[in-house]
């Protein structure tokens, strides 16, 4: 049996602590995304410790038995929550901590917009069942194709 998750916001002293893990959690993330759309030019692929603390980005993280399972993070603006980028370590994917983070973040406000590779069937799927609407595709660089959903509010 999983052990279940627990979801918090992390704040700023800890995201400090935490930006070694979180990093080495999101290119490991994203490496999975890039194999499953065929290219590796995925942004937060290649960031490294300082540009993820300078993101701007709020968190939140899931975690299970204490590890740090994953996370996401994200901004407010207007209400409209934009889920910035959903990391899950790959020794705890599809194990509920993805959609725990998906959960509690649309919590934070009314309207939920995201992107994620056009060919990234089980993040698509993910953000579908919490009641996403695929608004389209964009070619953000040769080659290179988003899908973009929105939750409206309810």
């Amino acid at each position: 049996m999983t052990a279940p998750v627990a979801v918090r916001e992390l704040g700023a002293a800890e995201l400090d602590a935490l930006a070694p893990r979180l990093l080495e959690i999101q290119h490991a993330a994203y490496a999975v995304e890039a194999a499953l759309i065929g290219d590796d030019r995925i942004p937060p692929l290649h960031e490294t410790e300082a540009g993820l603390r300078a993101s701007g980005l709020r968190w939140l993280v899931a975690e299970r038995s204490g590890e740090l399972a994953g996370a996401l993070g994200f901004t407010v603006d207007d209400e409209v929550l934009d889920l910035d980028r959903l990391v899950v370590a790959p020794e705890h994917a599809r194990r509920g901590a993805g959609r725990a983070l998906v959960v509690a973040a649309l919590a934070l406000a009314p309207e939920a917009v995201v992107a994620t590779g056009r060919g990234n069937e089980p993040a698509r799927g993910l953000y579908e069942s919490a009641g996403f609407v695929h608004e389209g595709d964009l070619e953000v660089l040769p080659g290179l194709w988003i899908s973009r959903f929105r939750r409206a509010a309810a």
